[in-house]
């Protein structure tokens, strides 16, 4: 009889509404990580960078800190590798020498579903960045490619598996300018960003089957600009403000059989820093950032806080801590002339509304090296 629901309706009604809160936050949470592509020494200060930033990650923190490079680079290597504590767990499940086997079924999505089986509610979390780029005074030229994948079996929801990807890759200009002797820079990096996403749900008894359809495709002229205001006094207080997709860009469509990607909100970021010299071989960094200072993501401000600091000994061994997204955040690093070596572990929480509430740890290994 038409108009009646039966079990089998009634399920379906259930699945679709349990499912959306999760939807609602199982993101790539831009709100406190806006950029492209991370850099681990910025994610050991809890991401809190805009100021610091002296290199050719300048390009995506705030490019008016290329006005602080020392010495012209050119790094054909610069890789850094990320793993949540969830992916870690479920790939280190049994015996050492099941370990590679694990971690490649982690990427093949059918068996990726029965690997989870035991693991419901664990986000698995990775993330590959790579940016070739040769960097100067003023000027970053390079070409960037980042490729996320997250998946959990959310077992509050009938154990359906929700899945998450996101590549990205363009070429990166970014240049800046000095005025009153370096007291004030600017600076604006253009990034002609091709975005690939995929967000897909699959029910507990279905085959992971994922068509050309369900990616969101599109490219987007990102320009990103930036300012910073050295105080030439004492610790060097120092103002910065960063606009993210300062032309408010939108995807367009590469095919016509995918949908564009979701426009990149505009935010504002900004950032206030002291640097004491504590010693005659050591500098001490502290600086605070407030993330998305206009709220487009609608987030707590407690969220959108960051605040870390950055030991230095002689520019070349590094102590770093941090808090951001609610969470402590620390790490080391070593750097010389032609090789950079950092490891880092910062966290997310995955609760939409609250704070410190659902942490998702992640551990950072980065390495550039050039001359």
């Amino acid at each position: 009889m038409k108009g009646k629901l039966n079990l089998k309706n009634i399920f379906l009604l259930v699945l679709i509404f349990s499912s959306t809160p999760l939807l609602a936050k199982f993101d790539f949470e831009d709100h406190a990580f806006p950029e492209f592509i991370t850099s681990a020494r910025a994610l050991a200060m809890g991401n809190a960078y805009i100021n610091k930033v002296d290199d050719s990650w300048s390009a995506f923190y705030n490019p008016a800190g290329l006005g602080s490079v020392r010495k012209p680079q050119f790094h054909l290597l610069n890789l850094h590798l990320e793993v949540s504590s969830g992916l870690m767990d479920v790939v280190g499940d049994g015996p050492a020498y099941k370990i590679p086997e694990n971690a490649i079924s982690s990427f093949n999505k059918e068996e990726l579903k029965d690997q989870l089986l035991g693991y419901e509610g664990k986000i698995l979390h990775s993330r590959a960045n790579l940016f070739p780029n040769f960097t100067m005074r003023g000027l970053t030229l390079g070409y960037l490619y980042s490729a996320r994948n997250r998946a959990v079996l959310n077992f509050e929801d009938s154990n359906t598996l929700e899945i998450l990807e996101r590549k990205d890759h363009g070429p990166v200009a970014s240049f800046n300018f000095s005025t009153y002797g370096g007291v004030f820079k600017f600076g604006a990096t253009a990034v002609y960003l091709t975005r690939k996403d995929l967000y897909k749900s699959v029910g507990p008894l279905d085959e992971v089957d994922i068509k050309d359809s369900d990616y969101q495709n599109g490219s987007s002229l990102q320009i990103t600009a930036g300012s910073r205001l050295i105080i030439p006094v004492g610790f060097l207080p120092t103002f910065s403000a960063v606009l993210r997709n300062a032309t408010s860009s939108q995807f367009s469509k590469i095919n016509d059989d995918q949908e564009a990607p979701d426009a990149i909100k505009q935010t504002l970021d900004l950032g206030f820093s002291i640097t004491p010299q504590i010693a005659k071989t050591s500098r001490l960094h502290v600086e605070v950032n407030l993330k998305d200072a206009n709220n487009s993501y609608d987030t707590n401000s407690k969220r959108r806080l960051a605040a870390g600091l950055e030991l230095d000994y002689r520019r070349s061994i590094f102590f770093r801590a941090g808090w951001g997204d609610g969470w402590g955040a620390g790490g080391i690093g070593l750097k010389s002339r032609r090789f950079i070596f950092d490891i880092s572990t910062y966290a997310v929480d995955l609760s939409r509304e609250g704070v410190r509430e659902e942490e998702d740890r992640r551990w950072v290994m980065a390495i550039s090296s050039g001359f």
